[in-house]
């Protein structure tokens, strides 16, 4: 298992900034726990960058928006450190 580290700090920055519902906030922490069991499922490395992933949350995409995140994956210490977690508007 990988260790989680600053993802309730980043998800509490998402939650005070954006307000959503419950049930978009349960999705995006079953999501984030997801990340202790394969870090790399359905996100991609940024170029340039060592060691920075970032992709949607697959269950957190509305009609208008999406929830995205990024992260660094620390694989020598079986770390998964969160950068940012944000809503954003899908292109019209």
């Amino acid at each position: 298992m990988w260790q989680l580290r600053d993802f309730e700090y980043h998800a509490d920055i998402w939650i005070n900034t954006e307000n959503p519902d419950q049930i978009l906030i349960n999705e995006v922490f079953e999501w984030i726990l997801s990340r202790m069991e394969d870090p790399y499922q359905g996100v991609r490395r940024e170029p340039g960058f060592d060691n920075l992933w970032y992709g949607p949350v697959p269950q957190a995409n509305r009609q208008d928006t999406t929830v995205v995140a990024s992260y660094w994956i620390v694989e020598g210490e079986h770390v998964v450190r969160c950068n940012s977690i944000a809503t954003l508007n899908r292109p019209a």
